[in-house]
């Protein structure tokens, strides 16, 4: 089965590599998208894949890497 989900991510989001590494993950857990940068300083992410695993990738959306300052998603 796979599920697709859409998320924006509001907070300390661009030019922390967020999207890098959002790929990065989502490589690791073989799930496909795509993650772009919005006007307003927000990350614009789709996913599908196993719902397990983007369960797994959404928590790990709520942290970004060690740069970023997630303060919301929305799913």
């Amino acid at each position: 089965m796979v599920r697709h989900i859409s998320i924006l991510v509001s907070g300390k989001v661009q030019g922390v590599f967020f999207r890098a590494t959002t790929k990065a993950k989502a490589d690791e857990l073989g799930i496909k998208g795509i993650a772009r940068n919005q006007p307003d300083g927000r990350v614009y992410i789709e996913a599908e894949g196993d719902p397990a695993r983007l369960s797994e990738f959404e928590s790990w959306c709520k942290q970004g890497p060690p740069r970023a300052r997630v303060e919301r998603i929305d799913v």
